[in-house]
């Protein structure tokens, strides 16, 4: 292997570690959005962005890396909030990103949230088992049950005939011999009762 002498090796390599910086300093400055004045939080991160005024898919790419990198808001009253879309809820925080404590109470909240989801989704299984139980209840009692049963005693009374009364035959023709004889027993009949009635 070829060595140089010790003292022009070591200004090569740093001469060529200051080239390096010088580029990564360039480049560094030339990214949209990354000025040596590194906004403190999402709204001052807009407020550069508004003072470049870039083009829309400039402005567009800006507004996102504002976005990624501040997750808080400011609140009016001063302090931070974070939006959590899955919770669809805010949450309280010191500044303008989570620390670690509070995105452990986010995550547990988090967890809470779908504890409370899945409760409401088994709740809502067995309100919907139990409607469909009660349609199906009610269409068996809809339906035709059938022929009545008829129930018959093993011993059946004979029924009693009463002797018709002949003085008041229903269907008796005038022009009849028996309905004849029927009216007239019931005039002697009656007589006989009248009769009776007025003797002392």
């Amino acid at each position: 292997m070829y060595r140089l002498p010790s003292g022009v090796a070591t200004q090569g390599v740093v001469a060529l570690v200051g080239a390096a910086l010088l580029a990564l300093i360039a480049v560094w400055w030339s990214l949209p959005g990354s000025s040596p004045q590194s906004a403190r939080d999402f709204e001052e991160c807009v407020e550069q962005v508004e003072a470049k005024s870039p083009s829309n898919d400039e402005r567009a790419a800006l507004m996102t890396s504002c976005s990624t990198r501040f997750a808080g808001r400011r609140k009016p009253g001063g302090g931070y909030t974070y939006y959590d879309f899955m919770q669809e809820r805010n949450f309280d925080i010191a500044g303008p990103n989570p620390t670690a404590e509070e995105r452990k109470e986010i995550d547990r909240a988090y967890m809470g949230f779908l504890d409370a989801q899945r409760r409401e989704a088994m709740s809502a299984e067995f309100a919907k088992r139990q409607n469909e139980q009660l349609r199906a209840d009610l269409e068996s009692a809809r339906q035709p049950v059938g022929p009545p049963i008829i129930l018959t005693p093993k011993s059946v009374p004979l029924p009693v005939k009463r002797p018709a009364d002949r003085s008041k035959s229903a269907h008796c023709e005038d022009g009849s011999l028996t309905c004849s004889w029927a009216k007239f027993s019931a005039a002697v009949k009656n007589a006989f009762a009248s009769s009776s009635g007025t003797k002392p």
